[in-house]
């Protein structure tokens, strides 16, 4: 069953964003036949790697009430308390971050961490130093989202561009209502994502843990 579910999630079906890229591609390997096979070859490869690389597969949350799950594959590189996005007026009080890097060969969509409603939405330019060091949070380029929980405290999750990223997309609105697993957008070429806890929850994960998004549960209200 777990090899025929990694085959499901390498085969799954591209992410909207990623149309334009593997369309590019196909175009590159079909001016080949005419113009030389190095083309033919290098459109293959782009194409593979972009159907690779913008898969979208379906994720399946746990259905319990309470949980916080992943924002996005890949590794946790920091677990540590800090203050939320100043943008979001969210106030200066500490509280837990969990900071998980995503790596060319992720799952690069982006999900919903906890049932709620979106509060705020900011967009920040930053710089583009690599999302693997602590300071990207600060200095990156940056997209975070408030989201106010069914039991009106509030969480925030930012989505930070990384060193060869150059897009950061994002789905949803203010005021939309979103639940725990929903897709909210996409960083496309390496990234970072932040997640902020609400005041008093700890993280059950810890630094260097991988994340599957949508499903890995990193705290619950209980905590």
């Amino acid at each position: 069953m777990a090899i025929t579910d990694d085959i499901r999630g390498v085969l799954a079906p591209p992410h909207p964003a990623g149309r334009p890229f593997i369309m590019g591609g196909l175009i590159v390997l079909l001016l080949g036949f005419a113009f030389g096979t190095w083309l033919i070859w290098l459109g293959l490869i782009f194409t593979l790697f972009c159907l690779y690389f913008f898969r979208d597969p379906e994720r399946v949350p746990p259905p319990r009430a309470g949980l916080f799950v992943a924002p996005a594959d890949g590794r946790v590189v920091s677990v540590i308390q800090a203050a939320p996005p100043p943008e979001l007026g969210l106030g200066p009080t500490l509280r837990w971050k969990v900071s998980i890097f995503l790596s060319v060969l992720d799952v690069h969509v982006n999900r919903v961490p906890a049932d709620g409603v979106v509060t705020r939405i900011a967009y920040r330019h930053g710089a583009f130093v690599s999302a693997s060091l602590d300071k990207a949070s600060e200095s990156n380029e940056r997209n975070a989202l408030a989201i106010r929980l069914h039991n009106g405290q509030e969480i925030a999750v930012v989505q930070i561009a990384g060193l060869i990223a150059r897009r950061i997309l994002c789905s949803v609105r203010e005021g939309d209502p979103v639940t725990a697993g929903d897709r909210f957008g996409i960083i496309r070429f390496g990234s970072r994502t932040d997640l902020y806890l609400p005041e008093g929850v700890l993280p059950l994960v810890m630094e260097g843990q991988t994340m599957i998004g949508g499903e890995t549960v990193i705290a619950e209200l209980a905590s």
